[in-house]
């Protein structure tokens, strides 16, 4: 991959809650870094639903994944995600979909995004077929019957 200086660098935000961050997730990120010099994961904070201190143990936990990789950065934010994304320095956001209705979703989302945040980008991965049933919902679920999620964490 060629350098660029800090202020060509091609940047995306890759945002979610991920709780947890599954595999899945990591696999976007990792096929990402193929696509981008530098990826922020930003994770989605509603104040009104989510614990602060469970947010912080979730970026904690992310920033461990990737303490090796300076071209990672994790954030927290609750603003609207193109906002965050720009004041980031990203110009793309990046989104994994699972299915062919995420992939409808996350292209609406795609629009509203470009029309609101100045032109902003999105690029949407499909997820690998092994890890298209893989949602953090399932694995929560899992959790809370008592079953092992470990193996679908990274």
């Amino acid at each position: 991959m060629t350098h660029r200086s800090p202020d060509t660098l091609r940047t995306a935000f890759f945002a979610g809650s991920f709780n947890p961050y599954t595999a899945g997730h990591h696999s976007i990120v990792e096929r990402g870094l193929r696509l981008f010099d530098k990826i922020v994961i930003g994770i989605g904070v509603n104040i009104e639903k989510t614990d602060p201190a469970d947010v912080a143990s979730r970026a904690a936990s992310i920033r461990k994944i990737y303490a090796d990789e300076p071209r990672v950065e994790v954030a927290c934010y609750n603003d609207l995600t193109v906002d965050a994304a720009r004041r980031h320095g990203a110009e793309f956001l990046l989104r994994g979909a699972r299915s062919v209705k995420d992939f409808e979703y996350e292209r609406t989302l795609a629009d509203v995004n470009r029309r609101i945040g100045n032109g902003i980008e999105t690029v949407i991965l499909p997820a690998l077929p092994e890890l298209e049933w893989l949602s953090s919902t399932v694995l929560r679920d899992m959790a809370m019957h008592g079953r092992d999620i470990r193996p679908y964490l990274p």
